[in-house]
């Protein structure tokens, strides 16, 4: 663009107005300040754009087309000032988030019930994944927030801790009773009551049985695998799925045991939907939170999420 903005104001006031007195009221300048700068663009695009009229000025053919260009272009700055008042005056914004499918639905959805009551003018994005992926997605700024247990490494980020979780493992009674009258479990022929299980009869059910874990991209199996790793237990039969609500409903229906994590069973357990197996050895429970970029750029609105009490 050759021209001043500037001089594209003041045509574009005058073509709206269709008087330059109007024009010259509402831009707050002089009738020969309108004139002189309309000059100054005809005569640097070497074309006439308006003609005078009874009633003021009309614009010439090629001034119409000008016109059509300078319309669309103010009415897009305009249109981005309007985003930027509403999102200083109404909270409008965009919050991207990434949380795995899990955490989404026990911890997640129900901080949003009320940050979305609260703030009805801003989009928010959810992006369903492990967390991995979220972590990722963090460093190189895709995400605003993050829904994750504690990085081990934090890269510029910070982390604001919600909650411990506890993972145990839990099977349907029918299953654990099958597992346990199906000849040939050696060790367990005198554990004929689910109520007196040991840790040491809870090895050998791992061992035997289905053990049901998320995947080995997910940070939950990751954490399961090293636990497994440092007591030497050596699971043979394992199925892998991505969802943990689709572990707890397998293990509902009698498919093996899911390990899976106490916060998010506690109705099962309670109405012994699902048994609580013993650890083999103790896991230690782990911290989840919210992790965020020190560098991102919408901390009124993750303020406003994360101080949200549930």
């Amino acid at each position: 663009m050759n021209q001043n903005l500037s001089l594209y104001r003041i045509f574009y006031a005058a073509a709206l107005a269709g008087n330059i007195s109007k024009a010259a009221d509402e831009l707050f300048i002089s009738q020969p300040a309108i004139s002189q700068s309309i000059k100054k663009l005809e005569q640097s695009l070497d074309t006439a754009l308006f003609v005078r009229n009874s009633r003021g000025v009309q614009l010439t053919e090629e001034g119409e087309l000008l016109f059509a260009h300078v319309k669309s272009a103010f009415q897009t700055l305009e249109a981005g000032e309007h985003q930027l008042r509403l999102r200083r005056e109404l909270g409008v914004g965009h919050l991207r988030i990434g949380v795995s499918s899990t955490l989404c639905k026990y911890v997640l959805l129900p901080y949003l019930t009320d940050f979305v009551k609260l703030h009805p003018h801003v989009q928010v994005t959810i992006a369903c994944q492990s967390t991995n992926h979220t972590l990722q997605m963090l460093e190189q700024e895709e995400l605003d927030l993050g829904l994750t247990g504690r990085p081990e490494h934090l890269h510029g980020m910070k982390f604001y801790p919600l909650r411990n979780i506890q993972d145990i493992f839990v099977a349907s009674r029918e299953y654990l009773e099958h597992l346990l009258l199906f000849p040939g479990q050696e060790g367990l022929e005198g554990c004929s009551n689910l109520s007196s299980l040991s840790s040491s009869d809870s090895a050998l059910l791992l061992k035997s049985g289905t053990l049901m874990l998320l995947d080995k991209d997910n940070l939950t199996r990751q954490y399961l695998d090293q636990y497994f790793k440092e007591h030497q237990l050596f699971p043979e039969n394992i199925l892998e799925t991505t969802s943990m609500d689709l572990l707890i409903d397998f293990a509902k229906i009698g498919l093996g045991i899911a390990c899976v994590i106490r916060e998010f069973v506690e109705t099962d357990l309670r109405e012994e939907t699902l048994l609580e197996l013993p650890a083999p050895f103790p896991i230690a429970s782990r911290e989840i939170g919210f992790v965020f970029s020190t560098k991102q750029g919408n901390p009124e609105l993750i303020r406003e999420l994360i101080n949200q009490k549930r």
